[in-house]
């Protein structure tokens, strides 16, 4: 086959709440999501394999059978050299890996957000894009219309866990976020250092910095001038509407 290039936005959760904890383990949300033009690459080839050229400081991206891209791959019963750039760093709640195998899931013209979900909780938001309201445990969508908005990011370079964020917020009694996202006050109890960049973030643009996801990265609404911290520099992003997450391009 040819060489495709993959397009894999990031997507930046505005609220989240959770709702409760299943029996076996998997937490119920509610979230409103959106694509942003903060993207990895994917160039997809026959053969096998994958590569991964990264220059983020977050966690590192595992190359073997638990990279989400592979997990994908299996669902599919499908064998791909797959080359990734990486651009949106691992650890920074922005779902770098699950729109990696989203783009993947694309590819293959496979569309079940049931099965996606089974991936990882972001990948069938991912393979959607857009817009959307999240719940269950990733895989009840509801499209909502686009609307144009510009966010400053800031993206720590710490690597935050989910699995620990989610366990820490269990451990504090399941607490209601004050500010859109339940999930805050635990993320800080496993990265206290996460608040240092929150109040960087704030006191740079006036307005009180969320958080995405399980962390770390914090965000405000609009285009704010750019400022260091660290000497991280903050990141500005544009959403995405949904035909924008299925960009590809072929070549010999």
């Amino acid at each position: 086959m040819k060489s495709e290039h993959l397009i894999c936005p990031a997507k930046l959760t505005l609220s989240l709440r959770v709702n409760s904890r299943r029996a076996d383990g998997y937490h119920l949300i509610d979230a409103e999501m959106v694509s942003v033009d903060l993207c990895d690459e994917i160039v997809i080839s026959d053969g096998s394999g994958l590569k991964i050229r990264s220059s983020d400081s977050g966690f590192e991206v595992p190359k073997n059978e638990n990279n989400l891209v592979n997990r994908a791959l299996d669902l599919l019963g499908r064998t791909a050299e797959v080359t990734i750039d990486k651009r949106i760093p691992s650890g920074a709640g922005l779902g770098g890996g699950s729109s990696n195998a989203a783009a993947v899931l694309r590819w293959a013209g496979f569309s079940d957000p049931v099965a996606a979900a089974s991936l990882g909780a972001d990948v069938a938001f991912c393979l959607l894009g857009g817009r959307a309201r999240v719940q269950g445990i990733g895989e009840i969508l509801q499209p909502l219309p686009h609307l144009e908005r510009e966010m400053t990011l800031l993206i720590p370079p710490i690597g935050v866990s989910t699995e620990d964020v989610y366990q820490a917020w269990d451990d504090l009694g399941s607490p209601v976020g004050d500010h859109g996202n339940d999930l805050e006050p635990a993320a800080l109890i496993v990265e206290p250092e996460l608040g240092e960049w929150r109040d960087a973030l704030s006191e740079a643009t006036g307005k009180r910095a969320r958080l995405a996801g399980s962390g770390g990265t914090w965000f405000v609404e609009g285009h704010h001038e750019e400022f260091r911290h660290s000497g991280v520099a903050s990141v500005k992003v544009k959403t995405l509407p949904q035909h924008s997450t299925n960009k590809t391009s072929a070549t010999e």
